[in-house]
């Protein structure tokens, strides 16, 4: 009797165990990727430049990044790199703001939707203007006696540029929404143009506006191409030729 009691139990569970095993418990729904990043190059506020980047994954392998930064008025970084004592010496109180603008699609390899090496081509647009600044420069005419004429300056200028950046993004938790993007290197050329005008209250003569005409085009500034223009009153700068830069860094921003 026994027996048989077992044999039925056996037999009515049978439907049962075979529905298990035909509907298993379906898996946990997988997290969604995290498709957005904001996040600021820390290095860069070392030379003023505050900065903002959103970058929005469009598939594993490809992104968009729009960026921009702002520098407010303060002293030209690295002026003592391009310009030796004696030139620095004749620009009194010289500062100037700057911005820029960059887009920048990039290209993954490897872990993808935001994570691992990448190459990105980019266009940047960036303009500086200066404040009004005092630039002295030293006359010397025939009878020896050196005379300093004093001028004052301003002007503005601005470039469009394009280039390639190469780098790597990283995700610092488990949660993966903290984010570090080096910036290994990046450099990038176009054409820029500008106008800056320099005036004095004296009035200058063709043998002052010659001698002020060499002093400015002996500056030599690097990457920017310029032409001088010399009349009674004092000069004018265009600007108009290559504009190039270069671009490294470390981000870190916030992923979500």
């Amino acid at each position: 009797m026994t027996k048989k009691i077992i044999s039925l139990i056996a037999l009515s569970a049978m439907p049962f165990v075979q529905a298990q095993i035909e509907s298993p418990i379906p898996p946990a729904a997988e997290v969604p990727e995290k498709m957005n990043i904001i996040k600021t190059n820390v290095t860069a506020y070392a030379f003023r430049n505050f900065n903002l980047t959103y970058e929005r994954s469009l598939n594993q392998w490809f992104s968009l990044t729009i960026g921009f930064g702002t520098m407010p008025e303060g002293k030209v970084p690295f002026i003592n790199s391009f310009l030796d004592e004696d030139d620095e010496r004749q620009f009194q109180n010289l500062e100037i703001k700057a911005t820029n603008f960059t887009l920048e699609p990039r290209f993954y390899i490897g872990h993808g939707y935001g994570k691992g090496f990448y190459f990105a081509p980019y266009y940047r647009y960036s303009s500086v203007e200066s404040n009004d600044f005092d630039f002295y420069y030293n006359f010397q005419p025939v009878n020896g006696i050196v005379y300093p004429i004093p001028l004052m300056g301003k002007g503005e200028a601005g470039g469009h540029s394009g280039g390639l950046m190469v780098g790597a993004q990283f995700f610092l938790n488990k949660a993966q929404s903290l984010v570090l993007d080096f910036w290994i290197a990046g450099a990038h050329y176009g054409t820029g143009k500008g106008d800056f005008a320099l005036t004095s209250d004296i009035f200058l003569t063709p043998e002052m506006q010659a001698q002020l005409k060499k002093e400015i085009e002996d500056l030599d500034v690097p990457f920017v191409d310029y032409t001088v223009e010399t009349n009674t009153e004092g000069a004018r700068i265009k600007v108009d030729g290559p504009w190039a830069g270069f671009r490294s860094g470390l981000s870190i921003g916030y992923r979500f």
